[in-house]
């Protein structure tokens, strides 16, 4: 899959995640920064964190094959433009030219969910349809079909997370209701469950072990959706594996060992579920795994 050095970077609203991988897509270099907002900061800190990637490598820049990002925001990746990346500050910014006339070679940009399952897949060895399930301040999912990204006619393949689903028809900010997101997501848990504060999803873990009522709920309702979102994939791709990424796969055992029962569970109830098998291939990505700089640097150019 990989015959040349790349650069990857997972260009997120706090921080910038890069890796540099060699011509057998081992890392040889591995850096993070924090993001700097707004159109010039984006440019100006992942240009930088390239150079200390070429650094930490031992090689030029002008020795990569390309860069490749996993950024958030709509992405049209013939252009190399991201487009309402709100948490960065952008409304519009044609990075992937921009960025290539500062460092010297082409740049390509990713969704950062299709950039991750990319990785995730390449990481954990896994082939065939493979799905990876984002669970962070938003939900998502990318679907990779025999080693190649789905990203769709406009780059939206995945968007799962604003399916209308939820009996509760909660407000999504994508003007919809009952959107998956308003379940499965940090942005629910920090509406639904403010006990929480800012970042709920560190403090769950110990609030339901504390015994929280409220907390358990906040969980349960985070399982329930996960679990359906799981299930969507499993109607629409069928996939051999499903793999659970994003920050608050970090709650740990609580949460994917729940997303399991509850789809066992379901199976039971259901033979048409049980064929599909998902309980047995729900996976997780492992902790501190930066799997969507590997994926952005493995779709350089693809």
């Amino acid at each position: 899959m990989i015959t040349t050095p790349r650069i990857g970077l997972d260009v997120g609203g706090t921080k910038i995640e890069g890796v540099a991988l060699d011509e057998s897509g081992e890392i040889v270099a591995r850096r993070v920064i924090p993001s700097v907002p707004g159109e010039e900061g984006v440019l100006t800190s992942t240009a930088a964190i390239v150079a200390e990637l070429a650094t930490g490598a031992g090689r030029g820049v002008a020795e990569f094959a390309g860069v490749g990002i996993g950024i958030p925001g709509q992405v049209d990746r013939a252009n190399g433009i991201v487009r309402n990346a709100y948490n960065l500050g952008v409304s519009s910014l044609a990075l992937g030219p921009a960025l290539a006339g500062r460092v010297g070679i082409p740049v390509s940009l990713d969704n950062d969910v299709t950039a991750a399952a990319i990785g995730a897949a390449f990481t954990m060895g896994l082939d065939g349809t493979v799905a990876y399930l984002n669970l962070g301040t938003g939900l998502a999912a990318g679907i990779i079909v025999d080693g190649a990204p789905v990203r769709g006619a406009d780059g939206f393949a995945g968007e799962i997370g604003h399916l209308p689903i939820d009996p509760r028809r909660r407000a999504c900010p994508c003007g919809q209701c009952g959107c998956l997101e308003t379940v499965a997501s940090g942005s629910a848990l920090r509406a639904y469950w403010p006990a929480g504060g800012d970042h709920p999803g560190r403090a769950l873990g110990a609030a339901v072990a504390a015994g929280d009522p409220d907390a358990r709920l906040a969980l349960d309702s985070l399982i329930d959706g996960a679990a359906s979102a799981v299930r969507v994939l499993g109607f629409t791709v069928n996939p051999g594996a499903v793999v659970i990424g994003g920050g608050l796969r970090l709650l740990g055992s609580p949460l994917y060992e729940g997303i399991r029962k509850t789809l066992a569970d379901q199976e039971e109830a259901s033979e048409f579920i049980a064929a599909l098998r998902l309980s047995e291939r729900v996976r997780v990505l492992p902790e501190g795994s930066p799997a969507a700089a590997i994926g952005a640097a493995i779709a350089v150019n693809d």
